[in-house]
């Protein structure tokens, strides 16, 4: 299955989206009975294979010298691209009956000409792309946890709001926006945060790939993080496709219990290595060094005694217990 998959190369999914323009040109013509599930069927595969052959390029320049991982101006185009990409295709299923291609996808199509047209260009080290990843972590993070905030209090003024209302007290002086402008500033405050935040975490796994080698899975911060990211993506899913949810509070509880998950996300960060920037098995060159003597000591201290009653005996002189 592997050898099949390594084989995709960027025409493949480049040829995908020209597939998916075309058959958003045939509008054009009229109605085409079936062209819209064409669009969707060709859109994912060409999303597969985009994403694949990106998984595919990282996994090959693991372990490779000093060549830093997604660290190269090509490689940052086709992964622009491939947001694009995914943006289009939740859109257009969204609204199937708009013409968002003939704008998203010629922009799509000149990412992936961009990216072949500065191949040639040679990569960032892994120090330099790790200092890139770690900005665009730290920035994609701050704003999703800025986004989760302002949605936090976009539900508590929408819920204090309801109250007045039901109290008739909402003309007061002291007012507060309408249910239907903080409802739209939760969703998308919601929008925001799970964007930025799945971007701050694939960005973050890419920075410890280049700074140490791996990643640490089962580390506090990292575990919390994921699951903050699940979260929104489940609050964000349920926001847009359970119609109730758009009309009740059902999505405002879910963004109120999104600043839960934050706050367990920042205390993980906060008292584990994750948040100082250190990983437990991650140990500079002097470090290993030091170890690797300590180990030699104590092996050749255990082997002394041993060694020691092996060595001739002076001359002159008999081992005690031995008879003349």
């Amino acid at each position: 299955m592997l050898a099949i998959l390594s084989k995709i190369t960027v025409t493949c999914f480049f040829a995908s989206y020209i597939v998916v323009l075309v058959l958003e040109l045939l509008r054009l013509l009229g109605k085409i009975p079936g062209r819209g599930l064409l669009v969707i069927v060709m859109m994912s595969l060409g999303l597969f294979a985009h994403t694949t052959y990106l998984v595919l390029r990282t996994m090959d320049v693991v372990g490779r010298g000093d060549r830093g991982l997604m660290a190269s101006w090509s490689e940052w185009s086709l992964l622009l691209a491939l947001g694009m990409a995914i943006c289009f295709l939740i859109f257009y299923l969204r609204r199937p009956d708009t013409i968002i291609s003939f704008y998203f996808l010629p922009v799509i199509l000149g990412l992936i000409g961009l990216s072949v047209a500065v191949r040639p260009m040679a990569p960032f080290s892994r120090s330099e792309a790790a200092e890139v990843w770690l900005s665009v972590h730290a920035f994609a993070m701050a704003t999703g946890a800025g986004a989760v905030l302002i949605g936090f209090l976009a539900g508590v003024m929408y819920l204090a709001q309801s109250s007045r209302l039901k109290r008739k007290r909402a003309g007061s002086t002291l007012r507060l926006p309408t249910l239907e402008t903080l409802a739209r500033l939760n969703r998308r405050c919601l929008i925001v945060s799970t964007t930025a935040v799945a971007i701050g975490v694939v960005a973050g796994v890419v920075m410890n790939l280049n700074r140490w080698g791996h990643v640490g899975w089962t580390e506090g911060g990292t575990l919390l993080s994921f699951l903050l990211l699940l979260w929104l993506i489940v609050a964000t899913c349920v926001e847009f496709f359970y119609a109730p949810a758009s009309q009740g509070r059902k999505a405002i509880y879910l963004t109120l219990a999104s600043l839960g998950f934050l706050v367990l996300a920042f205390f993980g960060v906060l008292t584990s290595s994750h948040g100082s920037g250190e990983t437990p098995d991650a140990k500079t060159p002097e470090a290993r060094t030091s170890e690797a003597e300590q180990r030699d000591a104590i092996v050749m201290t255990a082997q002394l005694p041993s060694s020691m009653g092996q060595l001739p005996s002076p001359k002159g002189q008999r081992p005690e217990g031995q008879r003349s």
